[in-house]
Formats: C-alpha cells, structure tokens, sequence
C-alpha cells in the first residue's frame, strides 16, 4: 500500500479518483502542529531562535489514524500544497509520524496527468523552503509580541501589531493624513445628453469647469437655446494588447474590482477551485504557462474564436522573486469554460478562463475617437451671438474594429466608452443638459485591491501573504471599510502614530522590503536562517526595551476644544482612546471622572443596580451587612448596541448579566451535563450561532448545533440537530456517531 498525504479532505477526494486501490490518501486538514500561545515556551532564542512546536489542538484524532497508515505503508508521499506553507507541513509529518525517508510529490495543479507524473518523480523535503517559512513564523511571533506588550503599556490593554500588518496600517495612515490636509474648491460640471442621427444616445461634458454658479448658468441656458452640431472629430488607430495570466495579485485585485470579493474570500474560493482540479495553485507570482497547456490553450482560441484570434505569447514576471518554474493561476481545460460547485466558484472561474484564454490572443483594434460639439446660439444679432458662446462639448472613446483578445474577456475592457460612428458637421439633438456643484477631492482611500497593488509595489510581504495581511488589520479594528474603502478607525490612528514616532524604521517601506528578501534568500539557500535571526532580533530588542524605559504612556491624544467643559466640574477636557474609539475625558481624571462624546454630546454615565457581581463579587457572613471586593458591582452601561448590565471590574470580569425575557429565549429546555444548575442555550460567536452552558464563563461547556434533548448511545454525549445531508448526530468529535453519515456507509 502506498500513502499519499495531502491537507485538504477535498483535494484528497479529487486525488483519490485519479489513483488506483494501491493508493491510500489522506488528509491532515491543515497544519497539525503550531507554536504554542506562551511565547516563553515557543522560542528558545539563546539557543538560536529553536521553536517549540505542539501538536494543534483535535489533531490527535487525525494525527493518530495517519500514523497508523503510515506504518503499514510500503511508500509515504507527502503531497502538501507547492509553497513555503506546504513544505512546512510536509516536514512537521514527516517529525511527527516519524517517517524515514518519506517522498514529496508536488502537484501544481490536480489533474490526473500532474499528480501521476509528481508521484513518479518525488523529491526529498527542501529544507531552505521551509527553514523559510519557520524563519517568517519565528520572527513575525517575536515582532508581534513584543510589539504588542509595548503598546499595552504604553497606549491600551489588548492591542496588537505586527511586522508586515504595521507597514500595511502606515500606508492606509498617510492616505488619511492627506485626505485630512486636503482643501476642497468648488467647481461645477456641465453635462449634455444628445442624440446622433442614427438614434444612438451619447453623453459629452462640458471641456472648461465653471467657478461660479453664475457663468455654469450661462453655459446651461445658452445650450438649451441653439441648435448643436458635430464640429471636430478626431480618430486613430490604436492596439489593446492582452494581460498577462493572473497572478496571486492581480486574482485579487481583479476579483476585488469586477466580482466584489475581498482578497481573503477570493483566496478561499480560488483554493476549493483548485482542490477540485479546475485550476492551477493560486498562490503564485508566476506569470508563465505550460507548453502542454498553451497547445490546449491555442488549440480552444481557434476552435471558439477563430485563427484570426489567436497570437501565442511569452510573459516574463516584473517581480524579481518571480519563480518561474511555477506557473501563472490558469484554469487546467482550457476547453470548459464554466465550472464551481456554487456561485462564488463560477464566477471566479470564468474570470480566470477569460484571463487564461485571452492572454494567448491577438491585440484588439479600435479606433480612438474625440468627438467635440458645439452650438449656434438662438440670439438675433451677432454682438449678442459673441456674448452668448460658450465653450466646447466632448466626449472621448472608441470604436471597435476587431475584438481580438476582448472576445474572450469582455469586461477586461473597463470603463472605456463605446461610441457609433459620426461625421463631422453631423447635427446633435438635445434631450438634456445639467450643471452639478462639485469639490475638488482628496486621493481616494484605499480599497482593498487598491491595497494589494500598493503592497505589490512597495515589496511589502509576498502574494501569499496580501489576503492575511487585510484580513488581520480589519479583525483588529484597525481599519473599517466604508463601502470598498478602507478607513483607519481610532485605534488604527493611534496605533500606527505610536509605531511610526517610536520604531518608524521597522515599520518603513525599505525595511520591510529588505527582510523579505533576507527570509526569500533563506529559502535559496542564500542565508543563514540564525544568523539572519539574530541581525534582526538583537538591535529590535534593544530598541524595544530602551523605548519601554523612555517613552511616556500615552494617556491622552491631546487637548478638546476649550469650549467644551467637564460636565461633572466644568474643567477643560482632554481627548482619549477608549475601547470603542476617542472619547473626552476630564482633564482632571481620576480625580474627576466626567466624560464627553468626541463630538462634545454628553456620556450615559454607568448607574449602579445595587446588586453585587455573582462572579467576583462576595457577601458577607453576616445577614446585616454585605461586603464586596475591590469592584464587583453590576452597572448599567451604554454600548455599541445599546444599553446593558455588567461588572464594573471590566476587563478583568467580563460577566455581563442577561434579562430573564432573553435568557428564556435562548435556552432550549437541555440540561447541561457539565454542571448541575445550567441549561443549554443558544449563543453567536465569531464564526456564528452555537450552543453553551447558560453558566458560562463558570462552565464552559459548549457544542456546534441545537442539542436535541437526546443522549448518543454509543458514549452518552448530547445529540445535537444535523442538517440536510448529515442526520442527527452526537456532539463528541471523537465519537464515531459524530458522522453518522460515514457511520452507516462503513
């Protein structure tokens, strides 16, 4: 028997067709084995940066049946993903389980060809890959923590920073300074809806943008009064050459621009696609095809769009890492040109078959075209004719010729205007014309695709890395999005403040550039993963520890304005960061506890209940009086979502009370079998509804779906609701009732 190990339950099921019964495969559903939470136990750096690692958390199970395999297997293959990620899983197996001389296959994309011809030709597990990868996870845990223990004394408890997130937050930052410093002029713009003479509706805009109202008047009512014409076109012939095939980036940022996915969900979705086979990894900078894959390419070109259609063509990578032995993201058949198991995968499909396709096809033709209009004004004499002229009208777009590679990816055109034919002198007929006040705008903040291409071009961390990167600093609250923009919040400004006054070359552009070419000439071979370390580490921590001793702790971000008072004892007031943004706080503080709302409104002020905490609060013996700790007393207090009851000792006691009306709601009526006095009760978390303790936190216990009120019967566990394919079944993973599906199959 030979043992094929990949991460992913559905690119073994995708495997598993294309190998006979000699093969066995399984899936190690991601990393088994991390760096423990405690940094003190996750690193020995004296004795050259050594990580710790533990087995992760419910891999046992899985860990435990592998091994197993493995033991009876004639030949293991370790078929991870063909990245420093994958590399570093297949080595974390092969220490795990033990293996002696396991083979790694590498399979760039899962079709039955690939992945037979990478178990014929296995190679042994690159060390300097996934050194790479252990270099990167070392030092973005030592950054990070240190980092982040700083800015908890020094700002607020529980913020965060990191080594490639922080230069990714700076950016945002200086976008916002500029939109802050930016000084608006009004202007106005004039725009006119004709008709040509064929019927065909054309929009041209005023060429010169009025500065008074008065004059942007003069322009409408004099248009609607004369008679209009085509006074000058202007046409040349010009060539759009297709785009390269995707990369990792530019997947992003399209699928940002044309399908509205963020760049995590557009990784999430590319990677059930290639699980499936239909397309190549999509964590590549590669802009290179394969020769077996341009034949079919060029082969479907010709069969869909004809000879005329298709222009073969070589692309070489602008990025100096570029690995060019891997390929670009392409679709793996070139002849289906739709597929996915949902919505989401077609349509990121068909954005990578059009990509793909047109990549290999002829330059399109158009004709650039600028047409200008005029008017004869309607008046009677020609003095008031001159008075009365105003400037031109245009438009500018283009007509096309042949489509060429746009036959294939159709919105790859933009935004570029289709015009009909016109003639010079050819008379236009108005159905409108509108003047609109405007500003002159800021830069426009970064959207998310904007983002990837400004990290792309900066060097900051590698296509692997720009989905992870957004993702962290919108989960932190350190940016928000404002439609498809990115706005720093708060926190954001104070965060990235702090690091770019305090440690700004760590955090700048060369710098950061500079170290991911240090950990990518690890992965060459080219670096000592140590020593590497070490010229980092030392200086970083110097300077960490001098700033702990050195900096002041920010304990307020300034004056208000001193028209605003404390409302409690009328002193100026000072602005803060708070768990929910910047408030005013009473210069006087603690002394004074009275606070404002930033746009000066007052506060609800937490009104004590009377009762004492049931978590840390504590009564006496004596019936007569009633003692508590330090704190342990429920107020009411207003948040985000309204008003509530909690402990006045948070964070340090997040017990938070709950009305009996919506406790009643929520519980199901099932005893918790933990504790004696707890039902199960429905609760939302991060990753959406489960099921828990009504004691919690006291009892933790918790399950994945509404208990049934049932108990298995292979191992007395609540049963708990299935769903349309799976029926009810128990809520221990490790009880094989837990599928019952796969239960019944066996």
């Amino acid at each position: 028997m030979k043992l094929v190990i990949v991460e992913s339950p559905t690119k073994a099921k995708t495997i598993s067709k294309y190998l006979d019964d000699s093969f066995e495969v399984r899936a190690s559903v991601g990393h088994i084995r991390d760096l423990p939470k405690s940094n003190r136990k996750a690193i020995d750096i004296e004795g050259g940066f050594i990580p710790h690692y533990e087995i992760s958390k419910g891999k046992e199970k899985v860990i435990a049946e592998i091994k197993s395999l493995a033991k009876k297997a004639d030949e293991v293959y370790l078929t991870t993903d063909p990245d420093r990620e994958g590399e570093a899983i297949a080595w974390h197996l092969k220490e795990v389980l033990g293996l002696e001389n396991p083979k790694r296959a590498v399979v760039h994309e899962i079709t039955e060809k690939a992945v037979k011809e990478a178990l014929a030709h296995p190679r042994e597990i690159d060390e300097d890959l996934r050194r790479a990868q252990e270099a990167r996870r070392v030092l973005d845990r030592l950054v990070g923590y240190d980092l982040s223990g700083l800015i908890w004394k020094k700002v607020r408890y529980g913020l965060s920073a990191g080594r490639v997130q922080s230069p990714a937050l700076r950016i945002i930052m200086e976008r916002e300074r500029e939109i802050r410093a930016f000084i608006p002029e009004k202007f106005w713009v004039i725009e006119a809806d004709f008709k040509t003479k064929a019927g065909t509706e054309i929009k041209l805009a005023c060429t010169e943008e009025p500065k008074t109202e008065n004059e942007a008047t003069r322009i409408v009512e004099t248009g609607k009064t004369g008679k209009w014409s085509i006074t000058d076109i202007s046409q040349s012939e010009a060539k759009r050459t297709p785009r390269p095939p995707f990369t990792t980036s530019t997947l992003q940022q399209a699928a940002s621009s044309r399908l509205g996915f963020s760049p995590s969900r557009t990784m999430g979705i590319a990677q059930k696609l290639y699980e499936q086979g239909l397309i190549t990894y999509m964590r590549t900078d590669s802009v290179n095809i394969g020769k077996d894959a341009l034949s079919e390419i060029h082969s479907q070109v010709v069969k869909n769009f004809g000879k005329d259609h298709l222009e073969p063509r070589v692309y070489v990578a602008k990025s100096k890492n570029a690995q060019e032995a891997h390929e670009a993201v392409r679709i793996t058949k070139a002849s289906v040109k739709s597929a996915g198991s949902n919505d989401e995968q077609e349509r990121l499909y068909e954005l990578i078959w059009g990509r793909t396709m047109a990549s290999q096809m002829s330059d399109a033709k158009i004709l650039r075209t600028r047409v200008i209009a005029n008017v004869t004004p309607g008046l009677p004499s020609e003095a008031s004719a001159k008075e009365g002229k105003i400037p031109d009208f245009t438009v500018t777009g283009s007509i096309m010729i042949f489509p060429g590679w746009l036959a294939a990816d159709p919105d790859g055109r933009g935004e570029d205007v289709q015009l009909p034919r016109m003639e010079k002198g050819e008379d236009l007929k108005l159905f409108n014309i509108e003047s609109t006040e405007k500003a002159t705008e800021p830069p426009p903040r970064y959207t998310e695709a904007g983002l990837v291409k400004e990290l792309e071009k900066r060097d900051i961390g590698r296509p692997s890395t720009y989905a992870s990167i957004i993702k962290t600093i919108e989960e932190r609250g350190y940016v928000e999005k404002l439609g498809k923009a990115l706005r720093p919040t708060d926190t954001g400004d104070v965060v990235s403040s702090f690091l770019e006054a305090n440690f700004g070359n760590y955090i700048s552009d060369s710098f950061t550039a500079e170290m991911e070419d240090k950990l990518d000439a690890i992965a060459e071979g080219k670096k000592d993963y140590r020593e590497t370390l070490e010229k980092f580490y030392k200086p970083f921590l110097k300077d960490v520890k001098a700033k702990e001793k050195d900096t002041e702790k920010i304990t307020n971000l300034g004056p208000a304005d001193p028209a605003l008072k404390c409302p409690d004892c009328g002193s100026g007031m000072v602005i803060k960061l708070g768990r929910t943004g910047k408030f005013l706080s009473c210069a006087r503080f603690p002394e004074c506890s009275g606070a404002r709302k930033l746009d000066g409104s007052e506060m609800a002020k937490p009104k004590e209940t009377g009762e004492i905490c049931p978590d840390c609060g504590e009564k006496s013996d004596s019936p007569s009086k009633t003692s508590v700790k330090e704190g342990g007393k429920l107020i009411e207090r207003e948040g985000r979502f309204g008003k509530f009851i909690s402990c006045n000792r948070y964070p340090k006691c997040k017990f938070i009370k709950k009305s009996e009306e919506e406790e009643a709601k929520k519980r199901t009526g099932v005893k918790c079998p933990k504790c004696a006095d707890g039902f199960m009760s429905e609760r939302r978390g991060r990753f959406g509804i489960f099921y828990s303790c009504s004691n919690y936190p006291k009892c933790k216990y918790a399950i994945k779906a509404k208990p049934t009120g049932e108990t298995c019967k292979l191992c007395g566990s609540l049963m708990m609701q299935g769903t349309k394919t799976i029926p009810d079944r128990c809520s221990d993973k490790a009880c094989p009732n837990h599928r019952p599906d796969k239960l019944n199959k066996s």
